[in-house]
């Protein structure tokens, strides 16, 4: 996702983005359990009360390139042509969105770790209701509808059930197209 906005906002976001590279590789190295938030700090070359301004623990430092995924598919999606249809446009965003190696590992932390896993689901849980207004908001509808609370749910729960059967494959497909499968499955009949 580009990052907008005058100097300061470009150094706060490769300062967020150093603490999660330190995060992820520390983890990946070390193991979650063995990783302090003092460490991840040192690593990215700045202070504890540094990584405090930007992150409230490690989990959420580890997570920060799952919410930039979802927040740059959330924008892909939104600016789908408006006569496509939804789910069409959500496929779309999806498969814009291209490989993020990373996805895999912060899957395998998440089910290693319950604090990852509830952090994870509660990103999941605020993006699925981000979606859901889109919708609503593409297909004029009233907000908090059933229509889109479904389609964001469907399309959100596609992605986690191939995330998690994708942390063990190697090689790591991208998402994209791991999900096209789960998204096809999803619209077949259920008789």
């Amino acid at each position: 996702m580009a990052t907008t906005g005058g100097l300061r906002e470009r150094k706060k976001e490769a300062t967020r983005r150093a603490l999660h590279d330190a995060a992820m590789r520390l983890a990946a190295e070390h193991g979650l359990d063995d990783v302090t938030v003092e460490a991840i700090a040192d690593a990215a070359g700045v202070s504890r009360r540094t990584f405090s301004n930007y992150f409230g623990g490690k989990e959420e430092a580890l997570l920060y390139g799952a919410e930039r995924r979802m927040r740059a598919l959330l924008e892909a999606f939104e600016s789908r042509p408006r006569d496509e249809p939804t789910w069409t446009a959500l496929r779309a965003a999806l498969t814009e969105q291209g490989h993020d190696a990373q996805c895999a590992t912060q899957a395998r932390l998440a089910c290693e770790h319950p604090s990852v896993m509830a952090q994870l689901l509660a990103h999941y849980a605020g993006f699925e209701r981000d979606f859901a207004d889109l919708i609503a908001a593409r297909e004029g509808l009233p907000p908090g509808g059933v229509r889109p609370r479904v389609l964001a749910g469907a399309f959100l729960t596609a992605l986690r059930i191939t995330t998690l059967a994708e942390i063990d494959e190697l090689p790591v497909r991208p998402l994209a197209e791991a999900a096209d499968e789960t998204l096809t499955e999803m619209a077949r009949p259920f008789d």
